[in-house]
């Protein structure tokens, strides 16, 4: 096992640590106080090359490696979980399905300019009545011969209004179940697609967070991706790599709070001296420092066995699952060792503490996660 990093992998986490820290950490508590989307930040990300960072250069993307990914999204989630969102769905969910699976056509007309942040993307899969239970797609996309007929509705949606291109899961035929749901590439702007209201979230309240429904929307054949059937596969093999995303955004907030925590330790003072010095203090931080390091390990092993072209599927769950649980049990002890002024805003600690619930949920929960590597286990 080599645990060194590459120059070129090092100078992508310190290009991350640089934008996160000059160009996002000014302004990061208003725009979360106003759930206002970060466009002009995502815009800047987009120029630096984290919005498409896997994708082949030929496709105007960074060509870069997972570990890079996993190591800028561990650094823009110490301070923005809402920029980094966005970033994860873009990289993991949109860009890759589209390169993985997408037509050349496709791969023309909308990754080129999906990898450099022109657009961004959404990921549409959630209802109101199929979160984890994702066979259950109420949206149908009705055959009509050279295009397919949309309707219904998907919730939770990140990048709901802000994004150019969404890829729309829905149920062909219903008698099929599965088998039946194709994936549909939808441009904003289309006739029948109309964005539903913003959700008042605890955390990420910068994300955009929408319902969007679908009446009578005509698709063209060509912006299905794959084959007929294909969709319900696309989904859970796109999802497969987005648990590395999620898994790494909760690593950053945990990291983000840690570093919060420990700063904090060395400069209030309490019985004569900094609170670092009493042995109570010393052992939550060694806690929070010893599960950072151990979901930092999962993180990075995933990252490498997709990079190698192995399975992954059993290591992205296993480290979504137990960062997303420390990025819970130490945001909560870094509010807790900053006292009363962990409960204020302008210390930052109490955001990443709500930011870091929605972890354990979005993009497959805890439960499900645990559902994934049991079969995996067993089979």
């Amino acid at each position: 096992m080599n645990f060194e990093f590459t120059e070129e992998q090092l100078a992508v986490r310190d290009a991350a640590r640089d934008f996160a820290q000059n160009e996002l950490l000014p302004g990061v508590i208003e725009r979360d106080e106003n759930q206002q989307f970060p466009a002009e930040q995502i815009k800047k990300m987009g120029e630096l090359g984290f919005m498409g960072m896997m994708v082949d250069p030929k496709y105007n993307g960074g060509g870069m490696d997972s570990i890079s990914y996993v190591l800028a999204m561990e650094e823009i989630s110490k301070v923005d979980a809402s920029c980094s969102v966005a970033m994860s769905v873009n990289n993991s969910l949109v860009c890759w399905g589209l390169e993985k699976y997408g037509s050349e056509e496709q791969k023309q007309k909308y990754l080129t300019r999906l990898s450099t942040g022109e657009i961004i993307g959404a990921f549409c899969l959630s209802e109101p009545e199929a979160g984890s239970d994702a066979t259950s797609q109420r949206t149908t996309a009705e055959d009509k011969g050279d295009y397919y007929l949309l309707n219904g509705t998907k919730n939770w949606i990140t990048n709901g209004n802000s994004a150019g291109v969404y890829i729309i899961i829905a149920q062909t035929d219903p008698e099929k179940k599965h088998k039946g749901i194709n994936a549909l590439i939808v441009e904003k702007g289309m006739d029948g697609f109309v964005v539903g209201k913003k959700e008042n979230k605890l955390g990420i309240r910068g994300s955009d967070t929408h319902s969007l429904m679908f009446t009578d929307v005509k698709v063209p054949k060509e912006n299905r991706i794959g084959e007929d059937g294909f969709g319900f596969k696309f989904a859970m093999s796109t999802l497969n790599g987005g648990r590395i995303g999620i898994a790494s955004q909760a690593l950053g907030i945990a990291s983000g709070a840690y570093e919060l925590a420990l700063k904090y330790s060395k400069e209030r003072k309490a019985f004569g001296k900094e609170i670092s010095q009493h042995q109570a203090i010393q052992f939550k931080l060694a806690d929070m420092a010893t599960q950072i390091e151990a979901a930092r390990l999962l993180c990075l092993n995933a990252a490498s066995l997709k990079d190698q072209g192995k399975d992954f599927v059993k290591a992205a769950a296993m480290a979504k699952v137990f960062a997303s649980k420390v990025a819970m049990d130490v945001t909560v002890e870094a509010v807790q060792v900053h006292g009363g002024y962990g409960f204020v805003k302008e210390y930052h600690v109490e955001r990443l503490m709500r930011d870091a619930k929605i972890t354990q949920i979005y993009e497959g929960t805890t439960e499900i996660q645990k559902i994934v590597i049991s079969r995996e286990l067993l089979k």
